[in-house]
């Protein structure tokens, strides 16, 4: 595709970049498109790119752990609280409202 093709996911340095973490304090990072299960994604943290692998389809704008969240831990987007683990979570897991609580 080409790179202004509104249908690219977004790239830096070449890379195609599937998630980003807000703030360095999250444990969560937000999908940038529609992700598929069992794959490796690309995912910015400020400066630093890692990548993670997903278990869990993840539409576009859905959270992905990217840490162990403990049922009952806070679940942090922004840097804030947006809720509560209601189970636990693992890595590269969806987060959403099957998994979290206000």
């Amino acid at each position: 595709m080409p790179e202004n093709d509104p249908a690219s996911p977004p790239s830096i340095g070449g890379d195609a970049l599937d998630a980003i973490v807000i703030s360095e304090n999250d444990n969560i990072a937000v999908c940038l498109r529609d992700i598929d299960a069992n794959i490796e994604i690309s995912i910015r943290r400020g400066q630093e790119m890692f990548s993670l692998a997903v278990v869990d389809p993840i539409p576009r704008g859905h959270k992905v752990a990217v840490r162990q969240i403990a049922e009952g831990d806070k679940v942090l987007k922004y840097g804030e609280v947006i809720g509560q683990a209601s189970k636990s979570i693992g890595v590269g897991n969806h987060v959403h409202v099957h998994n979290v609580v206000d």
